[in-house]
């Protein structure tokens, strides 16, 4: 396909799309024109091939297809209401790859949104992965104020350790902070919290949370008190999730947090460095003129 034809027809599945609410749309009708379907009847086997393919990916079908009417003008400048889908990229993506990719436009949809669709996916997963580290960060926070705060009460670094691990072994259903690392396959000088996910990280920090303030409010003193009062408050929040069907000992691990980190700073340096090299290019031709 020759490059000027790709440049078009990515402006004009670009200038397609409709924005609500923040939400990326096309609208079928149109997804009809630009895939080069002359008749709706045909193009609407299409799209039951695409909803199929959505419910057996486990994707709900209302949530990608919705079906819409709409006034459209006549050549006698009258209106007539007529039947219309709003999909979503990918409810696209699934109509393409149920089309011919013999024709030109059906095969460069069906890259387009292919990698739009990855680039969705790749900036949620971005998003989460944030998110998890400043949870993380949260955490850190949290248990170096507590620590502060207990030992303040007579809580030394060791009796901390242990206070910290009765926390954990209420919240994870009997598994202390050592028998969690070996249930997880983490290594035992790694801290535990490293490898859990955003859920249970924010768990373990809401529950010290409540233990600093409670220890701050009641003036609780020496290593059984506020260890008394931390193992109750991760038992409460233990109760909370199971609520919603969590059991955090039965989450499985995710990756090491630091490497995350140190991949994330890799790619800012990276993104920077083309940044500027960019610039450094641009300068080089003006200085030339």
């Amino acid at each position: 396909m020759k490059k000027e034809i790709i440049v078009e027809l990515n402006k004009t599945f670009e200038g397609s799309a409709f924005f609500q609410d923040g939400v990326e749309y096309w609208m079928a009708r149109d997804l009809q024109v630009l895939l080069d379907y002359s008749e709706w009847r045909n193009f609407l086997v299409v799209i039951e091939k695409a909803k199929e393919a959505c419910y057996n990916s486990k994707q709900k079908i209302a949530d990608h297809f919705v079906d819409v009417n709409k006034m459209v003008k006549l050549g006698s400048d009258s209106e007539r209401e007529i039947e219309d889908i709003m999909l979503t990229r990918y409810a696209c993506y699934l109509i393409a790859q149920n089309g011919d990719p013999r024709k030109e436009k059906i095969a460069f949809a069906q890259s387009y949104f292919a990698i739009q669709t990855r680039k969705q996916e790749l900036l949620e997963e971005r998003i989460a992965l944030n998110e998890r580290i400043r949870a993380r960060e949260k955490l850190a926070g949290t248990e170096h104020d507590l620590s502060g705060v207990a030992y303040e009460r007579g809580v030394d670094g060791q009796g901390f350790a242990r206070l910290r691990s009765k926390g954990d072994q209420a919240l994870f259903g009997g598994y202390n902070t050592l028998q969690m690392k070996k249930k997880l396959g983490i290594p035992e000088k790694r801290p535990l919290a490293d490898f859990l996910p955003t859920i249970t990280i924010k768990a373990k920090d809401l529950a010290a949370e409540i233990t600093s303030f409670n220890t701050k409010k009641n003036n609780l003193q020496g290593e059984t008190a506020i260890a008394g009062e931390h193992v109750k408050n991760n038992r409460d929040v233990r109760h909370l999730l199971g609520k919603s069907g969590i059991k955090p000992e039965e989450l499985p691990p995710e990756a090491d947090i630091q490497k995350l980190e140190r991949r994330i700073k890799s790619e800012k340096k990276g993104i920077a460095g083309n940044t500027l090299g960019k610039l450094e290019k641009k300068k080089q031709r003006i200085h030339k003129l």
